[in-house]
């Protein structure tokens, strides 16, 4: 048995320890680095080769902070190799390396670091103790981050003690690739201020602002205020919420929906968004013109049920394109009574909404709707206004990109390209897309009612002067109703006849005035004075605008 006893002499003789490969970095989309890593040391012990422990005890409580129990527990274990702390900064890490203690490995490795502590972080996500994802891209993409970890072997005698004559065996490590992902740094910083400035306002619980490309589907900016630090990821960001009073179980409870991206995890009532959905089945489906006349005392009957306006008086009569800037229940009520429960429910299909977005962040959650046999007139009806079901933000935006966008449903996404060290393209990730959604007709027509529903409707205070906005404000109740919560959400795009960024605000729970046209707009509109321009979208040059300038000029 001379192979057996052999290979067994080797592992007896043969110490192994881990060198960390570097993670790759995360980068936006014009380079700026989100996620990177600093170097940190792993300390670790050799029980055989410590000559004073009681000297390596001391030094190692001092220096790494440690109680000195634990630390003698660790230095005492008859084991080829005890890890005493992991993650150590390597100003402490060359202190005990210079002590020069017999016995004591300084191992350096990497920790993941965030530049922008809370910036992106229900997006980018964080890592483990073993640099591994947890959450968010971080774990999505952790194939391509991670690396490959190196080992050092080294050969002792019989008591464990190096041999000096043998060389080190030494496996280097290989770095994990880089991400670049779609999402815009500005954009992302901006809308965060944004979204934390009008929470604080209207001391909402949370607020979200979902910016995307509706033509490719590239995501620029998602944030869920409030966000948390990615560097402390284990700390709660609720000041009024200690953890010392919490059980293990709660703690947990409480981070994972610290960690929760609204965007993608949660669904909610969209209530006055969807009426653009409605409207796209209604045109697609032939039943409604432009032209057509409505009544609106106020309310309308359905069956036996009356469902009220948000204008307790009424509209009295409008057509089809008041309705819409008006966003008048009745209106899109008779709208879901003329497609009729078949149609809508096939519609829902057409359009995607019963699908997941398929977004490249875990846990996306899907669209919670009446099933087909349970909705009579009075599901309908409150379906068509959007009231009644459940979405998520990030499946209201991709659905109403491809009403907009001509008629093609894209997915929404932030992995871009994979590159190595050297920064060549290893991978670019593509993304399918459905067309056919919509017929570029009832797209355009979408697009010019919209356009009106912000210059002459609800939705006026998005309206900027020189760009043609497009959009949809609403209100919602929460459920149980009896509690009297709402969501105010504003949902734009621009330029109008032409979509080339789509932008959601939702705010959950404002104190106060809490409609949507009042509250959600106007920060879409400060979004969008900002983002247009960066964006290189130029203002659109009007009549009216070319007289003023002349007036101005003869002045």
């Amino acid at each position: 048995d001379a192979e057996y006893y052999q290979k067994k002499a080797e592992d007896l003789h043969e110490r192994e320890r881990d060198i960390k490969a570097a993670r790759g970095e995360i980068l936006d989309r014009n380079g700026k680095v989100l996620a990177t890593n600093r170097t940190v040391c792993t300390i670790s012990v050799i029980h055989s080769q410590i000559r004073e422990a009681e000297t390596v005890i001391d030094n190692l409580s001092e220096l790494l902070e440690m109680n000195s129990s634990e630390v003698r527990k660790r230095v005492e274990k008859i084991s080829s190799i005890e890890r005493i702390k992991s993650n150590v900064d390597k100003k402490t890490g060359d202190k005990i390396r210079n002590l020069g203690m017999a016995g004591v490995k300084v191992d350096e490795d990497f920790k993941r670091f965030y530049p922008y502590d809370a910036l992106a972080s229900k997006v980018l996500g964080f890592t483990g103790a073993d640099n591994q994802g947890i959450i968010g891209l971080e774990v999505k993409y952790d194939k391509y981050l991670k690396g490959v970890d190196g080992k050092i072997l080294t050969t002792t005698d019989a008591r464990g003690i190096e041999l000096d004559g043998v060389a080190e065996d030494r496996k280097e490590p290989v770095a994990g690739n880089t991400l670049k992902i779609s999402l815009d740094y500005n954009m992302q910083k901006y809308a965060m201020q944004m979204a934390e400035k009008v929470r604080q306002e209207k001391q909402a619980e949370k607020t979200a602002i979902l910016l995307m490309n509706p033509q490719n589907g590239e995501i620029y900016a998602m944030v869920n205020v409030p966000e948390f630090n990615l560097n402390r990821p284990f700390e709660l960001n609720t000041e009024e919420e200690s953890d010392e009073n919490m059980t293990d179980e709660q703690k947990q409870d409480a981070l994972n929906q610290m960690w929760r991206n609204g965007c993608i995890n949660d669904t909610y009532e969209p209530g006055s968004t969807f009426k653009i959905i409605t409207a796209s089945a209604g045109l697609e489906e032939g039943v409604v013109r432009l032209t057509d006349q409505f009544q609106c005392p106020g309310y309308k009957m359905v069956e036996d049920r009356r469902i009220r306006c948000h204008k307790v008086g009424g509209h009295g009569t409008e057509n089809f394109v008041q309705g819409i800037q008006n966003s008048c229940n009745p209106v899109f009520i008779e709208l879901g009574l003329r497609i009729g429960v078949d149609r809508f429910c096939d519609y829902f299909h057409k359009f995607g909404l019963m699908n997941l977005t398929g977004v490249d962040i875990p846990g996306e959650a899907g669209t919670i709707m009446h099933k087909k046999e349970n909705i009579g007139q009075v599901e309908l009806a409150t379906i068509s206004f959007g009231q009644s079901f459940q979405i998520t933000p990030i499946q209201l935006v991709t659905t109403v990109s491809s009403l907009i966008n001509g008629g093609t449903r894209v997915v929404p996404h932030f992995g871009v390209s994979v590159q190595n060290a050297e920064g060549e393209t290893r991978k670019t990730f593509s993304y399918d897309e459905t067309e056919g959604t919509v017929s570029t007709a009832t797209s355009k027509t979408l697009c010019d009612l919209l356009e009106h529903v912000v210059s002459e409707g609800t939705g006026k205070k998005a309206a900027i002067e020189g760009f043609s906005i497009g959009g949809k404000t609403a209100t919602s109740q929460t459920l149980p109703r009896s509690d009297h919560k709402y969501i105010a959400s504003f949902l734009g795009f621009a330029p109008a006849e032409d979509p080339q960024v789509i932008g959601l605000i939702v705010i959950d729970n404002p104190q106060g005035v809490y409609y949507g046209g009042t509250v959600a707009a106007p920060v879409m509109k400060e979004i969008f004075e900002n983002a247009l321009p960066y964006l290189g979208i130029g203002k659109t040059v009007t009549e009216q605008m070319q007289q003023e300038e002349i007036a101005a000029g003869s002045r």
